[in-house]
């Protein structure tokens, strides 16, 4: 099979395209056939040696793909060979085929493109978690999406209309304003003002008739997220993503006393690691939703397996709005 290889880490161009042997699937594992392989951000922190879980050299990136089973090992029985599957590694779905346990795949909607399926795993799986687990959000509230047309943050502006809430997209540039309203955002807030620090909350104040934001996703970090935090309204709930701006923020304690808010932190892989069941739960609700036409995978650019790089370097130059998907 063919698969991409990192000898070292580093900049993804340094990636080769290899032919490996086939794997073969042992006790409790099956073999699936990649269709389409989602990429993300953390596939490019993975890549460059940045990412908290380092794999060993040489490795296969890639933490999501879809695909057909091809194999099953022993004592597999919750899937058959032919089942087409979303698949969630913590490794290695750049490849033709990959070895997955059986928690680790997720039955498809018939009606569903592999590209899409490939598209709607680590990221809609993320916006879950930090809506519904860690912000814990309720029908009628507002939530602010930092990064709003970023993978993460597009799905969570489609998750917080479909369960009732109202959605106001954070955009560093207002030429992504379109591609925000499109996903359903109610109002769209400029990141890319001189004095964001104040900038963001009167935008924030103007639309919620002063009172602020219950809720606050943040991929960012950085400058957006010290300036959103000014913006929650009393007992408001700021979730951490990610820092996509590359400013790790500091928090001062007496500001969350203050304003009775609170900030938590979302590690998407924390929940396909120690819940399997409530990651099958929350992928379940994200078909359920799709089928009924409440979400979409925002696919907007497809690369083969051999360009990966090219994939890769879309997401690191912020020259990509929605998801990226290698199609094998």
């Amino acid at each position: 099979m063919r698969a991409m290889v990192m000898q070292a880490f580093g900049a993804p161009e340094t990636a080769v395209l290899r032919e490996l042997p086939m794997p073969i699937p042992g006790p409790g594992e099956v073999l699936v056939r990649t269709r389409a392989a989602g990429v993300n951000y953390p596939d490019l922190l993975v890549v460059e040696g940045k990412y908290q879980h380092k794999p060993p050299l040489p490795f296969t990136p890639g933490k999501e793909l879809a695909g057909e089973v091809a194999a099953l090992g022993e004592g597999v029985t919750a899937l058959a060979v032919g089942d087409r599957v979303m698949v969630q590694v913590e490794y290695g779905a750049f490849a033709e085929a990959v070895i997955a346990r059986p928690e680790q795949c997720f039955r498809l909607p018939d009606a569903m493109p592999y590209a899409d399926a490939a598209a709607m795993g680590l990221v809609y799986q993320t916006a879950w978690f930090a809506l519904i687990d860690r912000a814990r959000l309720q029908a009628g509230e507002t939530v602010l999406v930092n990064g709003a047309t970023g993978g993460v943050g597009l799905a969570a502006i489609q998750l917080v209309k479909a369960l009732g809430g109202a959605a106001l997209a954070g955009v560093t540039t207002m030429a992504k304003a379109d591609a925000a309203r499109k996903a359903g955002a109610d109002q769209v807030i400029d990141l890319s003002g001189d004095d964001l620090r104040n900038s963001l909350r009167d935008q924030v104040y103007a639309v919620t008739e002063g009172r602020g934001v219950d809720v606050c996703i943040d991929p960012l970090g950085g400058d957006p997220f010290d300036a959103a935090m000014r913006a929650l309204a009393w007992r408001g709930r700021m979730v951490v993503v990610g820092f996509a701006a590359g400013r790790i923020p500091v928090i001062k304690a007496n500001y969350l006393l203050v304003k009775n808010i609170e900030v938590s932190g979302l590690q998407w892989s924390d929940y396909r690691d120690r819940t399997p069941g409530r990651m099958a739960e929350a992928q379940a609700a994200i078909f359920r939703l799709y089928g009924e036409g409440k979400l979409s995978a925002n696919v907007t650019e497809r690369f083969p397996l051999d360009r990966m790089a090219e994939a890769l370097a879309v997401i690191r130059d912020r020259k990509v709005v929605g998801k990226v998907v290698l199609e094998v």
